[in-house]
C-alpha cells in the first residue's frame, strides 16, 4: 500500500459519511430571553398580588377575641363558623343574586348597544361610543352619589313619576336590592358594551348580507348568524361584570347602606368596626374562591356548548 492509499483509508472515500462528518446531536436551546423579559412583570404580579393573598389567608387561620385580639393560633374556626351560620349564607346569597341580575342585564343592555354601535357611521358612531364609556371616566363614588340623589324620596325620578300620576307614593330605591342592581348595571355595562364590541369586529358584514339575500329573516340572522359569532364577546363580558359585580364595595355600601349587606361589605364591617380581621380574611378569601368556581365553571360550560365558536 502505497503513502496515498493509506491517506484515502484514513480520510474516507468522498461520498462517504464518517463519525467526524457527523456531529453529535445536541439538545436545542430554548432561548432565556422571554422569561428574562418577563421577570419584572412576574415579580411585581407576585408582590402585590400574590403575596396579600398569602398573607390575608394566613391571617383568616388565627383566631380572635374581643378582650385578647388576634391570637396566633392556627384553626378553621372562622371558616366553620361562616359555613354554618345562617346569617353568612344569606349575605352571600344576596351578593351572588344580585351579581346574577347585574350580569344578565348588562348582557341585555350591552350586547344590542355594541352591535348597534358597530353598524352605525361617523361621527354618530363616535359620539355614542363617548356616551356609552362616559362613566368609566367619572369616579365610581361620584356615580353612586349620583344615584343616591336620583333615588331619594325626593329625588328626580319618584318626583318626575309622581307628576305625572304613575305612583302615589315614592317607591324605595334606597337601602334595597333594586337599587344596588340599577347602580351596578350603570357602573357596569361599558365592559360588557367594550367586550362585545371586540368580539363584532371579527364579524364579516358580508355574511348577514349573505344570509338576507337567501331569504333569511333579520331575526333569524341575528340568532343564527350574529348571536354564536358573538358569543365569546358576551362570555368574555360576562366574566369580568359578574366579578365586578360580586366583589363590588363602594355602591352596594353606599346605595344598599347597613341595612343591605353583600360579602364585601361585611368583610369591611369585620375588619374595620368590629376589629375581628381573621373573621374579615375568612370572608374575603371564601369570596374570591366562590367567584373563581362560578366563573371557570360557567366557562367550561359555555365553551363546550358553544365548542366550534372557541376553536
Amino acid at each position: 500500500m502505497t503513502a496515498v492509499d493509506a491517506h484515502k483509508s484514513l480520510i474516507g472515500s468522498p461520498g462517504t459519511d464518517t463519525a467526524a462528518d457527523t456531529p453529535p446531536d445536541r439538545p436545542e436551546r430554548r432561548p432565556l430571553a422571554p422569561y428574562l423579559l418577563s421577570l419584572p412583570a412576574l415579580a411585581l404580579f407576585a408582590v402585590l398580588l400574590l403575596v396579600p393573598l398569602v398573607m390575608t389567608g394566613l391571617l383568616s387561620l388565627n383566631s380572635f377575641g374581643f378582650y385578647t385580639g388576634i391570637e396566633n393560633v392556627w384553626q378553621l374556626g372562622n371558616y366553620i363558623d361562616i359555613v354554618t351560620d345562617d346569617y353568612f349564607h344569606e349575605i352571600f346569597l344576596r351578593t351572588f343574586r344580585i351579581a346574577v341580575v347585574v350580569t344578565l342585564l348588562c348582557a341585555v343592555l350591552g350586547a344590542p348597544e355594541a352591535y348597534i354601535l358597530r353598524r352605525m357611521r361617523s361621527p354618530w358612531r363616535g359620539l355614542c361610543l363617548l356616551v356609552v364609556l362616559g362613566p368609566l371616566l367619572i369616579s365610581v363614588v361620584s356615580r353612586t352619589l349620583g344615584w343616591a340623589l336620583l333615588f331619594g324620596s325626593t329625588g328626580i325620578i319618584n318626583t318626575a313619576l309622581m307628576a305625572v300620576g304613575l305612583i302615589a307614593t315614592p317607591i324605595e330605591f334606597m337601602y334595597t336590592e333594586t337599587g344596588v342592581v340599577i347602580a351596578l348595571t350603570h357602573v357596569l355595562v361599558p365592559f360588557m358594551v367594550l367586550s362585545v364590541w371586540a368580539s363584532l369586529q371579527r364579524l364579516d358584514p358580508q355574511v348577514e348580507n349573505a344570509a338576507l339575500s337567501l331569504g333569511a329573516k333579520p331575526f333569524t340572522v341575528l340568532r343564527r348568524v350574529v348571536l354564536p359569532q358573538v358569543v365569546p364577546g358576551i362570555l368574555s363580558g360576562s366574566i369580568i361584570v359578574f366579578a365586578l359585580a360580586a366583589s363590588a364595595f363602594a355602591t352596594p355600601a353606599i346605595i344598599g347602606g347597613r341595612r343591605l349587606k353583600v360579602a364585601a361589605t361585611l368583610a369591611y364591617d369585620e375588619f374595620l368596626n368590629t376589629l375581628n380581621w381573621p373573621l374579615g380574611a375568612a370572608i374575603a378569601i371564601l369570596l374570591l374562591l366562590a367567584n373563581i368556581v362560578i366563573i371557570v365553571g360557567c366557562n367550561r360550560l359555555v365553551e363546550r356548548r358553544y365548542k366550534q365558536v372557541f376553536e
